[in-house]
């Protein structure tokens, strides 16, 4: 029996405040949101006409675990996160909507920046170094190799684009601009800390964080920075298997490279309605699997009999 991918949600219970590429945003009060999931996938900031199964409880249950890992990880590391549990205000129908795939979190401020954090050479990085010796206009040491790591993690730090438009990289110095001076320093160094530590976790369990985005909140009350959203999910991050890892060649990966290497070979990067071959959409589910069991220890099912 196949599983139904699920592209669209409408709750009844709860108003909704935004959809995004794949997550869509509903209001439980005014200090609390309900992050639902959905199984989109996008590329190439298109969003691809059908989706990949049980990628929405994927991405959530991986990204709490994230949260719980680093929590104990790095003192004092503030999340949004407050609850795998949908509040009492969501019916009975929708909860089955939305079972595992959603998460109640704290409404913030969002910084309007993508703290974006490269461990390795590769993608755009790799092709920009080839050309000019530099990544993000940033010069690297002559002699690096495809898919080698830098001699310490870069933060690359982009625009946060509307939907639709395209991310923009930008020097941390611009960065600053946009989000101000006093907190571009603690932003960058809160993006480092949390790839260190999560690349660390993610080695012991067998898979190497090649780069990974995340994005952070202001809480205005207590003026503390706060990892907000997905964290070093498939989507999110390059995965890459760490036994089958070498140097000087494109890598094996657990995550959404898999859907680009098709869009560019089929001629299809950056076009809207595309539809993914079936074949393909459980290939990558199965992938996104493969990677949530490494890292939690547990497969999917198990983690979701466990709400």
């Amino acid at each position: 029996m196949s599983i139904p991918v699920v592209t669209t949600i409408e709750l009844q219970s709860l108003p909704k405040l935004t959809s995004g590429k794949v997550r869509d945003l509903y209001e439980i009060d005014d200090k609390t949101l309900l992050f639902v999931t959905t199984d989109r996938i996008s590329a190439y900031d298109v969003i691809m006409a059908n989706g990949v199964p049980q990628k929405g409880a994927i991405l959530t249950q991986l990204t709490a675990h994230w949260f719980k890992v680093l929590g104990e990880r790095i003192p004092g590391l503030k999340t949004h996160f407050i609850s795998l549990t949908p509040p009492p205000s969501v019916s009975d129908e929708d909860k089955s909507l939305i079972r595992g795939r959603s998460m109640q979190v704290r409404k913030l401020k969002v910084f309007p920046i993508e703290a974006i954090v490269r461990g390795y050479i590769t993608g755009s990085a790799w092709n920009e170094y080839q050309k000019t010796g530099t990544v993000h206009g940033i010069p690297q040491p002559a002699g690096l190799q495809q898919c080698s790591p830098f001699p310490k993690p870069l933060y690359t730090p982009s625009t946060k684009a509307e939907l639709g438009d395209h991310d923009e990289n930008i020097s941390p110095e611009k960065a600053a601009e946009i989000v101000g001076d006093k907190y571009a320093a603690r932003i960058e160094e809160l993006a480092l800390k949390v790839y260190s530590t999560a690349a660390e976790y993610a080695r012991e369990h067998g898979i190497i964080i090649a780069d990974t985005k995340f994005e952070f909140g202001l809480d205005e009350e207590t003026d503390d920075i706060v990892l907000i959203d997905e964290v070093l999910t498939p989507d999110s991050s390059r995965f890459w298997p760490a036994s089958e890892y070498e140097v000087g060649r494109d890598q094996d990966s657990f995550d959404k490279q898999f859907l680009r290497n098709w869009l560019t070979k089929e001629g299809l990067k950056a076009k809207d309605g595309v539809e993914m071959p079936q074949e393909l959409a459980e290939a990558s589910s199965a992938r996104y699997k493969e990677a949530f069991k490494l890292l939690t220890g547990k497969t999917l099912e198990e983690a979701l009999g466990e709400l």
